[in-house]
């Protein structure tokens, strides 16, 4: 999708949250227009910018929250402690980005622990393959738990969509419940 498709979706619905998920080379090229189409978080992919804190100021100074994705081969590491302080959001992708109804890659799942760790009070998402037979993983991954995630194909493919989702959700409230335990 891209900005106008944005655009009539702001407009349809007032207030929506709108994640943008910037899977693009030189995401510093697209911040205005994901801004002015009512984008409320841009998550762009580390290993597309030379610079990651010029381009969270940059989002940051369009109104929007600042994601930060890592892909598969990319070392929770290489988001530094600055890029992790600065940023909104943290996402470890689980896939290959790209195409949706890929295979979870369950080596990626330490990150989300380390990043945790790391960045105790940052939303830490995870993408790709996400579905009832992986949520557990992904919501107590090390007891650190990430608690944003992204399921596309396991909804969309679904016999009961609204149900998966009600399990997706039930997993995820359940291991932020036992950190405040």
């Amino acid at each position: 999708m891209g900005a106008p498709i944005l655009s009539c979706v702001h407009k349809g619905v007032p207030g929506i949250f709108m994640d943008c998920h910037m899977m693009v080379a030189q995401p510093e090229k697209w911040v205005d227009d994901i801004a002015d189409a009512g984008g409320a978080l841009y998550c762009f992919h580390l290993e597309a910018t030379d610079d990651p804190l010029s381009l969270i100021d940059k989002i940051h100074g369009r109104k929007m929250k600042a994601g930060v994705a890592i892909s598969p081969d990319t070392p929770s590491t290489s988001i530094t402690d600055a890029v992790g302080a600065a940023a909104d959001m943290l996402l470890v992708m689980t896939v290959y980005p790209g195409r949706g109804g890929q295979k979870f890659i369950e080596r990626c799942v330490p990150k989300v622990a380390e990043l945790r760790a790391r960045f105790p009070d940052k939303d830490i998402e995870v993408d790709g393959g996400v579905g009832p037979k992986t949520i557990g993983v992904c919501a107590d991954a090390g007891k650190c738990c990430s608690n944003v995630i992204v399921a596309g194909t396991a909804i969309f493919n679904a016999d009961d969509p609204t149900a998966v989702i009600q399990e997706l959700k039930d997993v995820v409230n359940t291991a932020q419940a036992k950190l405040t335990q």
